[in-house]
């Protein structure tokens, strides 16, 4: 296989989990619209029983379309980074800043609904970042800066300017990437990429080559120099 062919299947294989994600961030807000509705109460909603469950449902509820978009660019551009960079372990990840964060703003948030994705952009944000630095890797910081750029300023999230904006989802969300990062910098692509591809490309040609499927006939014929098949009956 084709070192080009090979990064496209990375590619393609990278972006179906954000994508799914994401309609499931859409999806939400629609069902809100059709039924004229509002599933703010099934945020997260700290130190309370009935909060525990915003832990799940809260990252998938946003105020309004601005809300919205905002996160979707930002949560399509790193998770795409993640699955595409850290495929052995990206469910992890994703996970585990999904729940971590939630549970400590559980546990830390003021008392008020907190609802959005801001929580992950902050945790898939960071721990990229943390791990390009650790890596030495260009990409994985130029990910990083890109969603800076279109997300806004990440620092100043993180601090209590704005009431309407839960900058301990922010916090929390922050913290739980930087110690992923940590705890998975063993994993990942190194700082030389080229590297990195072509020992990804020799173990799937040699995987190609070597596996032949013998329910397939056809390996077994031989071509003659006119491009005749030749007799292998045995």
């Amino acid at each position: 296989m084709k070192t080009q062919q090979i990064e496209k299947l990375a590619l393609y294989r990278s972006i179906w989990f954000p994508l799914i994600f994401i309609f499931i961030l859409w999806l939400v807000k629609g069902l809100e619209l059709y039924f004229d509705a509002s599933f703010a109460d099934y945020g997260l909603f700290p130190l309370e029983v009935k909060g525990l469950r915003g832990i799940i449902f809260s990252p998938l509820i946003h105020s309004g379309f601005e809300h919205l978009f905002n996160n979707t660019i930002s949560v399509f551009l790193l998770m795409w980074g993640l699955f595409y960079f850290y495929k052995p372990i990206a469910f992890n990840v994703f996970f585990l800043v999904y729940f971590i964060h939630g549970f400590w703003l559980w546990f830390f948030g003021r008392g008020a609904y907190h609802i959005g994705a801001s929580g992950i952009v902050y945790s898939l944000a960071f721990f990229l970042f943390v791990s390009g630095i650790i890596k030495k890797n260009s990409h994985l910081l130029a990910i990083s800066l890109l969603v800076a750029f279109v997300y806004g300023s990440l620092v100043w999230g993180i601090l209590p300017l704005k009431e309407e904006v839960s900058w301990e989802a922010h916090l929390t969300g922050m913290i739980a990437g930087i110690v992923l990062a940590f705890y998975y910098k063993d994993y990942g692509p190194p700082s030389n990429m080229k590297q990195w591809k072509d020992k990804y490309s020799v173990s799937i040609d040699e995987e190609d080559d070597d596996e032949p499927s013998d329910e397939n006939p056809y390996w077994d014929v031989e071509i003659d120099d006119e491009g005749n098949v030749k007799n292998t009956e045995k």
